[in-house]
């Protein structure tokens, strides 16, 4: 029976669990209760920020308002970015093919611990090959999981699994995507006359960063798992309302004769030749000219791969208009961060919060003091490369006069970004939108996972 699978476990493992939920109950408290919606939150931030920037530089004023202003539109190209990123991936996670994917994954969850492992290990692969990636599917997956769970009568509690599958985005700047390890790779970059170029086989494929991601997929799943509430405290996932739902093509078809225009709404033969088109783009993109993973090519990715596997040009665009009704939350506040991001760069702000720590560091404890000065900017200013532009050569100046190790302090930088993503809305929107739930929903649960990892960056940066 699936309430025997449901069952808590017994001893040593109910006694972690026993433990585990009562160290996150206070958060997940305080979250309901003071959490403010995530628009609310930036509004909050931009007033706290504004203010901050009065009385710690010289900026007057009007000239803060000023930088406000001409930031707003910075993240323009991002946003769209990210909003494609969001309906291209809801559409491809909602082919019939991928579909079938992520519910095998998905029905590996025989009992309720099983469901919150599995959401998040998945996540974490996917946030190693890409952020974007990690992101979407984290959630995806967690509603799939949600879904089997339910069928099954296996109790899970939805927001402590799209938190797991947020959790599993802790590692991005770690993977293949990590937009400081790139940058610094990359011949022509900003500090290249200053440290030149650093290739990824001394950050992102080191021993060091590769024991520190193993230690997070290792136990970040487990910690989520033993969060799980008691079955009687369960919220169940709401109702799906983005689903693949009838796109219309039966009805036209037994409607009788169909038009010329229905035919060409339902011809595949379009969605093969646009599919063919794009597999050979790519090929010429990651083969011929040895191109990398970027969010470009992540969208261009998804929208191929969904037009393949759908049965007609208007079955996908059924399916993307679907997805489309989660944009709202990131068309209205992304420009609000990026409003946040033109106070704190202009004003010179985030450079005064990096000179903090980099006064007290010696050349053993500069990555560590990178890592939580970068997560500090990082409630302001929540994008890799953006915090890279500013943080960067503060942080490399420091590392070249004290003769600490620059690939060490580049990726306490990066690090310190993807950590305190944990405790920041701006990257919860996406995948939030796709589960349907608020911030305040998984954020008491998310704190649990940032006070986990900064123990084992901040461990693996001192130690390793």
């Amino acid at each position: 029976m699936a309430g025997n699978q449901a069952a808590q476990p017994r001893g040593e493992a109910s006694f972690l669990n026993h433990v585990m939920r009562g160290l996150a109950a206070p958060f997940v408290a305080i979250m309901q209760r003071w959490m403010p919606n995530a628009f609310i939150f930036a509004t909050l931030l931009t007033i706290l920020t504004f203010i901050i920037c009065i009385f710690l530089t010289e900026a007057s004023a009007g000239e803060t308002i000023d930088a406000w202003g001409n930031g707003f539109w910075n993240l323009i190209a991002f946003t769209t970015q990210i909003a494609m990123t969001l309906i291209t991936g809801h559409a491809l996670a909602h082919t019939p093919a991928v579909h079938s994917l992520l519910r095998g994954i998905a029905r590996l969850a025989s009992s309720p611990s099983k469901a919150y492992v599995i959401v998040c290990i998945t996540a974490i692969i996917g946030s190693l090959v890409s952020w974007g990636i990690g992101l979407i599917v984290g959630a995806i997956i967690a509603r799939q999981t949600a879904t089997v769970c339910r069928e099954r009568g296996i109790p899970v509690h939805f927001p402590l699994l799209v938190a797991a599958g947020y959790a599993g985005f802790v590692v991005w700047h770690q993977g293949l995507s990590s937009s400081t390890g790139l940058a610094i790779a990359t011949d022509g970059h900003f500090l290249i006359d200053q440290i030149g170029i650093i290739p990824v086989s001394e950050t992102l494929f080191t021993y060091w960063n590769f024991t520190i991601v193993v230690a997070v997929a290792a136990t970040l799943p487990f910690v989520m798992m033993l969060l799980r509430p008691a079955d009687k405290d369960c919220v169940p996932m709401p109702a799906d309302t983005s689903g693949d739902e009838d796109d219309g093509e039966q009805a036209q078809q037994a409607g009788g004769k169909r038009t010329p225009a229905q035919i060409l709404d339902n011809a595949r033969i379009l969605n093969l030749l646009i599919g063919a088109a794009g597999v050979v783009y790519l090929y010429f993109h990651f083969i011929s000219r040895g191109g990398s993973l970027n969010l470009n090519i992540i969208n261009f990715l998804f929208l191929i791969a969904g037009i393949l596997l759908t049965r007609s040009p208007l079955h996908y665009v059924e399916l993307v208009t679907h997805g489309g009704r989660t944009l709202g939350p990131i068309l209205l506040q992304y420009p609000f961060y990026a409003g946040i991001m033109g106070m704190m760069l202009d004003t010179g702000l985030a450079k005064i919060m990096a000179g903090w720590f980099v006064s007290i560091s010696t050349a053993h404890t500069l990555p560590v003091w990178s890592m939580i000065s970068s997560g500090l900017i990082n409630l302001f200013v929540p994008s890799g490369g953006g915090q890279w532009a500013v943080q960067g050569p503060v942080m490399i100046a420091a590392a070249s006069e004290l003769g600490a190790d620059l690939p060490r302090v580049a990726m306490g930088v990066a690090i310190g970004d993807q950590w305190t993503n944990m405790i920041q809305p701006f990257w919860t929107i996406p995948a939030l939108a796709i589960a349907g739930l608020g911030v305040r929903d998984i954020m008491g649960y998310t704190v649990i996972a940032f006070l986990w990892t900064g123990l084992i960056f901040a461990g693996g940066l001192l130690l390793l």
